[in-house]
C-alpha cells in the first residue's frame, strides 16, 4: 500500500462500478456495483477492501491465496481467483491496473508560485501552474494550464510547453516546443547542443552551430539524466506517447515515432529515424543515420549498425535477426563443448602415458 506521506489517495474510495468504468474491466453478474473499495494492494497484502491484480504466471499461487476483495485478471486466470474474491476480467490486466491505480491516486497540481522562483515578466503561465523555489523561467516562455515546475528547474528563453507538463528538479529545457502532458524527469537535459563538429587533422575539431529545435508530442516521458539534443539544422522529434527511460542519449536530428519505448542507457546517434511502436531494450547502441522500422524490437545490449525492417526482432552485436543470433549461440556452445571434451580426453591420455611409463 502506498505511503500517504508521499501519495495522496482519493477520499471516500471508489465504487465497483466506477472501477469497472475507469479500468476497462468486466464485472461478473450478480455483484454489488455500489460496493466501495478503499485502495489498491499487492496480492499478498491486500484485504477485502482492496483491489489487486495478477497478469503473469509467476503469481498464480499468490493469486489462489489472496484475501483481496477483487482482483483484475485476464480471462485465463479467472478460475484461479479464490472464492469470496471478485474476478474483474480484463483484456489487458496490466493496463487496467494502471488505470485503476491512477484513479485511486490521481495526479494533482496545487497552484502556487514560490517567491524564490525567477519568472521573467514576458513569460506566459497558464491557469493553475505551480512553480517551486529556485526555478528559472526565461523570456517569452509559454506554459499551458496546470504545469508543475519543480525546484531548480530551468526553462530557457522561448520554450513553449502545453498543458499539464512537469519539469522535474534540476532539469533544463531549452530550444523546445512541447505538447501536453510531457514529463521531463529530474536532471534531464532537453534542447542542449548536439555533438556537432568538423574534424581537421591540422586544426582539430571545428564546432558547427546547432540551429535546430526539439519537438515533443503529447504524453511523452523523458527519464532522469537523459539528454535530448536539439537538431543541427532540422529538428529532433519525439513522437506522442513515447517513453524514454533514465540515462539515455538522444542525439541531434533523431526522430522517434509514436509510442516508442526506449529503455535505460540507450545511445541513439545523430539522424536516426524510428517508426512507431519501436521497443529498444537496455544499453542498446545505434550508429548514425539508421532507419528502424515500425514495430521493431531490439534486444538489450545490441549494437545496431544497419537499417532494421518493420516488425523485426534483433539481437546481438552487431545486431542480427533473433533466430539467426540464437542459432549461432547454439552452434558456438556446441563447438565449445566438443573442444572441452577433446581437451579432457587429451589430458586423460597424457596422464595415463606419464604415470604408466613411470610404473
Amino acid at each position: 500500500m502506498a505511503d500517504n506521506r508521499f501519495f495522496q489517495k482519493v477520499q471516500g474510495g471508489l465504487s465497483l462500478a466506477k472501477i469497472a468504468e475507469v479500468g476497462e474491466v468486466v464485472l461478473p453478474e450478480g455483484v454489488d456495483a455500489n460496493k466501495i473499495f478503499e485502495d489498491v494492494a499487492d496480492l499478498e497484502n491486500a484485504t477485502e477492501k482492496d483491489i489487486s491484480w495478477a497478469f503473469i504466471p509467476s503469481v498464480r499461487e499468490q493469486l489462489k491465496n489472496t484475501k483481496a476483495g477483487a482482483v483484475i485478471v485476464p480471462e485465463k486466470f479467472k478460475d484461479l481467483v479464490p472464492e469470496g474474491t471478485i474476478a474483474l476480467i480484463s483484456k489487458d490486466a496490466h493496463r487496467s491496473y494502471g488505470l485503476v491505480a491512477s484513479a485511486f491516486y490521481p495526479s494533482t497540481v496545487e497552484a502556487y508560485i514560490s517567491p524564490a522562483a525567477h519568472i521573467d515578466p514576458s513569460a506566459q503561465l497558464g491557469e493553475g501552474c505551480r512553480v517551486e523555489a529556485g526555478a528559472f523561467i526565461g523570456k517569452n516562455v509559454k506554459l499551458g494550464p496546470g504545469c508543475d515546475i519543480r525546484p531548480n528547474a530551468v526553462i530557457e528563453e522561448g520554450v513553449e510547453m502545453g498543458a499539464l507538463c512537469i519539469v522535474g528538479a534540476n532539469a533544463t529545457v531549452s530550444h523546445c516546443i512541447a505538447g501536453n502532458k510531457v514529463y521531463v524527469y529530474p536532471g534531464a537535459q532537453v534542447g542542449q547542443d548536439g555533438f556537432g563538429f568538423a574534424m581537421s587533422p591540422e586544426k582539430g575539431p571545428q564546432k558547427c552551430p546547432q540551429l535546430g529545435r526539439v519537438i515533443i508530442g503529447d504524453d511523452v516521458e523523458i527519464g532522469s539524466c537523459t539528454t535530448v539534443d536539439r537538431g543541427a539544422m532540422g529538428d529532433t522529434v519525439i513522437g506522442s506517447g513515447t517513453r524514454i527511460d533514465n540515462l539515455c542519449q538522444i542525439a541531434h536530428n533523431v526522430k522517434l515515432g509514436r509510442c516508442c519505448v526506449i529503455v535505460a542507457q540507450n545511445g541513439i546517434a545523430g539522424s536516426c529515424e524510428f517508426g512507431d511502436f519501436v521497443v529498444s531494450g537496455g544499453q542498446v547502441g545505434y550508429a548514425g543515420h539508421l532507419k528502424i522500422g515500425s514495430g521493431a524490437q531490439i534486444a538489450a545490449q545490441s549494437g545496431v549498425i544497419g537499417n532494421v525492417e518493420p516488425m523485426k526482432k534483433m539481437m546481438g552485436s552487431p545486431a542480427q535477426e533473433g533466430h539467426e543470433f540464437m542459432r549461432q549461440i547454439v552452434s558456438l556452445r556446441s563447438l565449445a563443448n566438443k573442444k572441452t571434451e577433446k581437451v579432457k580426453s587429451g589430458f586423460k591420455v597424457w596422464l595415463f602415458e606419464k604415470f604408466h611409463k613411470k610404473g
